[in-house]
């Protein structure tokens, strides 16, 4: 079976203060925000890193309700997913579906940058919440 991840998007890390999260990888690492976004309908703001073709994506909620609201309610700052590249994310989410894993999105929904994603359950990937991400401009 041919890979369907061509490699890692990103790295999500949720924290309570984007700001100041930015701020240090800016001063421990160098690390410059190469872009910003509110996405309204999964109620966060995101500032992303790069790192080479990747990035590091910071997360913040925007509203109480918000999954990393209540990720960060119960289990504080720290890694919050994987996001893999997939040339169709589509096709790579009925493959986690055929092989019996669990999804969170029945279908891929507009992302950040213009992306397409979808997520997979941690139950399917062994504790890890994973976004296929679809870049048009990768």
């Amino acid at each position: 079976m041919e890979p369907l991840w061509t490699e890692i998007d990103h790295v999500a890390i949720a924290v309570r203060d984007l700001d100041a999260a930015a701020a240090w990888y800016e001063r421990a690492f160098g690390a410059r925000v190469v872009h910003r976004e509110v996405v309204e309908r999964d109620g966060v703001a995101e500032a992303l890193l790069a790192v080479a073709d990747s990035y590091v994506q910071l997360l913040t909620p925007t509203r109480d309700d918000s999954p990393v609201a209540r990720f960060l309610a119960t289990r504080g700052e720290g890694l919050h997913h994987v996001g893999y590249r997939v040339a169709d994310c589509a096709a790579a989410l009925a493959a986690v579906r055929a092989q019996g894993g669990r999804v969170i999105d029945e279908a891929p929904r507009p992302g950040s940058r213009g992306t397409t994603v979808a997520f997979v359950h941690p139950s399917a990937a062994f504790g890890t919440l994973i976004e296929l991400v679809e870049d048009p401009a990768a």
